[in-house]
């Protein structure tokens, strides 16, 4: 994996003057394809798996360019491929029990190793012990369990004779042997990502990565729109694709946006270091998790979490019991970002962010909590029923004038004595029910339709 430069434009958002119940800022939210891609703004949480030759000694994904391992040494790799225990239903249930609802798996690393039968190079997994189509496998249980796949596919690659490696970033420097030709490259691209979208059944979408050159070829993604018309792309490949890609916490630029007008989906590995499988990895905190997934999906994103399977093709245990622990807080919560919208116009408080379904309104804690109240200033009617997702239990609220509006002179919403050091290592949710959202404020965001999640 490597970040590319993603900025969303957004509408931003000077909401209500202090006091004044006026309209809210109108919000963009991204489009809809009003096309069979649709099913990506259904299922918006996804599993991303990193795996390949790399997990053998679990260094890191990219362990031939960081520890500068020569190309003739790394290629023995392939001999010792022999993931016995791999179980593609196994990796769909664990992605169940996290709420997860599609899956993409990198059929080819930068590496060059393919995961699927390709008749393009004998570089790939047929020609190893394993002897099996890893592909296949996954696109079979897939299609028996209704879960959307997609397919990544590096653009870079230390294998391949003509693929121009100049030693720029994320590249090898030239090796013996080499027939630096893009042209000729492109071709064998073409040919196995038309073997992808032929021999697999139905695809989710195709997950470019690594367009070193930037290279522009729109005739690419036709091709793919062409032989799997249900397919999103992202914009890491050969023109700007269907979504952006903010990846990690790379980029901080977006960090306040309450919305994106841009169709999005950030990703994310459960492990700091690595995407693939390592040994002796460092993984996040389910904070730090819960809390990335929480501020992208509340916003309107999609949200890819990713794990590396070790040699054997199983999970590790580690890794598992952090998406099971995400999936006990997702399932309590999914009804707060599933068929929902942004809404946090709604509010001038830039520490939680809202979405809403119809007359409904969820306030998520998606930042360090420094008190036990929330107010939701100028919202100033009290919800028929409020409730924190989290436990099932009632959250008090309350309509006052607090100290601090004394400028305004006015009372405000405010959800109060909420368990936020009880749930400090996860992200609280409210849940508002109102017989209607107050006057003034019932507004949703620019060109939606709020049924239509």
């Amino acid at each position: 994996m490597k970040r590319r430069s993603f900025l969303q434009a957004a509408s931003a958002l000077p909401l209500m003057q202090a006091g004044r119940a006026q309209a809210p800022a109108e919000l963009k939210i991204a489009p809809r394809f009003g096309d069979g891609r649709d099913w990506w703004f259904e299922k918006r949480f996804g599993m991303f798996v990193h795996w390949g030759l790399y997990a053998i000694h679990g260094l890191h994904e990219q362990e031939q360019w960081r520890y500068r391992v020569p190309r003739a040494e790394y290629e023995k790799l392939a001999r010792q491929w022999n993931p016995v225990k791999y179980d593609p239903d196994a990796w769909l249930d664990l992605a169940a029990a996290a709420g997860m609802k599609y899956i993409c798996l990198t059929t080819k690393h930068h590496d060059g190793f393919c995961l699927w039968d390709t008749k393009q190079t004998s570089y790939n997994t047929m020609n190893t012990p394993y002897g099996k189509d890893v592909v296949k496998m996954l696109a079979d249980a897939c299609h028996r369990r209704g879960v959307p796949l997609c397919l990544y596919y590096s653009i870079a690659d230390w294998h391949q004779p003509n693929y121009p490696n100049q030693g720029r970033h994320h590249e090898l420097a030239p090796q013996p042997g080499d027939q630096p030709d893009l042209m000729r490259y492109l071709d064998f691209l073409k040919a196995q990502v038309r073997e992808l979208c032929t021999n697999y059944g139905e695809l989710g979408g195709i997950w470019w990565d690594m367009n070193v050159d930037k290279h522009v070829d729109r005739s690419i993604n036709d091709m793919i729109r062409k032989l799997q018309p249900k397919a999103v792309i992202n914009n890491r490949g050969f023109d700007d694709g269907d979504f952006g890609t903010p990846e990690r916490d790379y980029e901080t630029n977006g960090e306040e946006l309450l919305t994106f007008a841009q169709r999005t989906e950030a990703c994310q590995s459960v492990g700091s270091e690595s995407w693939g499988y390592r040994k002796n990895e460092d993984y996040y905190t389910d904070r730090h998790l819960i809390r990335s997934i929480d501020k992208y999906l509340a916003r309107g994103a999609n949200y890819l979490l990713n794990v590396g399977p070790a040699p054997d093709g199983t999970i590790p245990e580690r890794p598992s019991a952090i998406l099971r622990r995400i999936g006990k807080w997702y399932g309590a919560v999914k009804e707060s970002v599933e068929g929902t919208l942004p809404a946090s116009n709604l509010t001038s408080n830039r520490s939680v962010l809202l979405t809403r379904r119809d007359a409904t309104v969820y306030v998520h804690l998606h930042k360090d909590a420094i008190r036990d109240v929330v107010q939701l200033k100028p919202i100033a009617v009290m919800p028929k029923r409020a409730t924190v997702l989290n436990t099932g239990r009632p959250a008090e609220c309350v309509v006052e004038m607090a100290p601090s509006d004394h400028v305004e002179h006015k009372p405000y919403l405010r959800i109060r004595n909420l368990p936020v050091d009880d749930l400090a290592d996860t992200v609280l949710v409210v849940k508002l029910e109102f017989d209607k959202l107050p006057a003034g404020i019932d507004a949703s965001p620019a060109g939606s339709d709020i049924n239509r999640r």
